[in-house]
């Protein structure tokens, strides 16, 4: 169960998806699902049976991003964002691969769509490569390592796989990806995620992210009296999925 933000998931496997609002399907390697809770709604969210029952390899990303208080009740929305319709770019010596999810970078805008200005990049940075980008000066803006080592910023700060570095202000943003990677993980892999401050207060406990205790209760009250919805029995799942 969600109620009133985003969550964003990037994959690689298999991942099969379901929501009280008819949203769902199976999305796979370089995909990204991108469901607004808004009013919300219940899902589930798993690998199918097969990837379990053949031992497979997965791999997934989900961020959670606070809706504004003016649309915390909006409809709940699903987006499917296909790994081939997102913007892919090269930095000019064709030492970085960039896929612009949502957002816009340099003139180049994503597919997703957010409800305040965000942008979100996954890229993928060759050994010894440095990635510079340009970055609004109104954006914050982190860097979660997917795989690999590197440095970021300026004065080149170590991160590595699992760790996320939070920049400062300015208008740009750096990363470096180590000579020497580790043998499975040819690349540095890094997510890039910013956007313009909200500046509201925030509660939350459990799925459910509001402005005010009263709004968690009463989100708490909706699900209890099942307000959220039911999940179905199928939704456009892959054969052998939930």
């Amino acid at each position: 169960m969600a109620a009133s933000a985003e969550a964003v998931a990037r994959i690689d496997g298999v991942f099969d998806h379901q929501d009280s609002n008819g949203g769902g399907g199976t999305i796979t390697n370089g995909d990204t699902q991108w469901m607004t809770a808004g009013s919300g709604l219940l899902h589930i969210e798993a690998p199918p049976e097969s990837l379990v029952m053949s031992g497979g390899l997965f791999h997934g990303l989900q961020l959670w991003v606070n809706l504004p208080a003016a649309d915390k009740m909006m409809a709940p929305r699903y987006q499917d964002i296909r790994g081939g319709s997102v913007q892919l770019l090269s930095t000019a010596d064709g030492g970085a691969l960039l896929r612009v999810i949502a957002g816009e970078l340099d003139g180049h805008e994503g597919p997703g769509i957010t409800h305040t200005p965000i942008t979100m990049i996954h890229a993928t940075v060759a050994p010894g490569a440095e990635l510079t980008l340009p970055w609004r000066e109104d954006f914050n803006a982190l860097a979660y390592v997917m795989a690999g080592r590197g440095s970021a910023g300026t004065e080149r700060r170590p991160v590595h796989t699992g760790q996320t570095t939070v920049f400062g202000a300015g208008s740009s943003l750096t990363v470096r990806a180590d000579e020497q990677q580790d043998a499975n993980t040819p690349d540095l892999e890094v997510v890039i995620l910013g956007g313009r401050p909200i500046r509201e207060p925030m509660a939350h406990y459990g799925p459910f992210v509001m402005n005010t205790r009263d709004e968690l209760q009463q989100a708490f009250e909706d699900f209890q009296k099942g307000r959220l919805g039911t999940v179905p029995a199928v939704h456009g799942m892959s054969e052998g999925g939930l």
